[in-house]
């Protein structure tokens, strides 16, 4: 008897790029860039945000969507500073997938903002997977986890723009390599931009700064062009 075989997860995963390349061309349309931020549970994401704000915040507008299996506690926090920010509840999933984002954008507005960080929820796995529409993908790997950390979770480094080190000023507390962290990353994904930064004491957001002020001209340059 013949029986049809469908491929549910190639599916779902081709679904969800088409919506994402939906959401990249809005963000060009707009002239606003969208930032994926990724990382584990106390990272240190919440707190690299509020770094970021606090150096781009009088030059750039812009927003936060916090993303959360519940609570609201980092959306608060993010509140605090005066900066427009929504709370997305997944439900129990642990990722956010690109229909959720195009929604949640659609709720939250974009035309009048330059810059919009999505903070993912705390996993190193299944955020990876789903394309969302960002311009830039930022994971952060924080010290406490350890410096093998690509060689166990591959696809965030091969699919991130950026690896933030952060807790760098721990690093001789917990033995963590740096220099081979960097080499697993880029075994995996050559292009990828790393900086080891304390959002303690600020250490390294200089370049991150200009890292994202480079692809805020560039959006604004593209924007102007059309």
């Amino acid at each position: 008897m013949e029986f049809k075989t469908t491929e549910i997860k190639e599916r779902v995963l081709a679904d969800n790029n088409e919506a994402a390349a939906r959401t990249r061309e809005r963000m060009r349309q707009s002239g606003t860039l969208l930032v994926n931020l990724m990382g584990s549970p106390g990272a240190g994401k919440t707190s690299v945000l509020l770094k970021l704000i606090e150096r781009l915040g009088t030059q750039y507008r812009i927003g936060v969507m916090e993303a959360d299996v519940d609570s609201d506690v980092d959306a608060r926090t993010i509140a605090a500073t005066g900066t427009r920010v929504i709370q997305i509840h997944t439900g129990g999933l642990c990722h956010m997938d690109a229909d959720m984002v195009s929604r949640a954008l659609a709720s939250f507005g974009v035309e009048d903002l330059d810059l919009i960080f999505l903070e993912n929820i705390g996993n190193l796995v299944c955020p990876a997977e789903f394309e969302i529409g960002a311009d830039v993908r930022m994971m952060i790997l924080s010290v406490p986890e350890g410096d093998d950390k690509p060689l166990k979770y591959p696809l965030m480094f091969s699919v991130s723009d950026v690896m933030l080190v952060n807790k760098i000023d721990t690093a001789p507390i917990f033995d963590f390599d740096f220099d081979a962290a960097v080499v697993r990353a880029r075994s995996l994904n050559a292009q990828i931009v790393c900086v080891p930064v304390s959002a303690k004491s600020g250490r390294g957001f200089d370049e991150v700064v200009q890292f994202l002020r480079m692809r805020l001209d560039e959006r604004r340059q593209m924007h102007e062009n059309n």
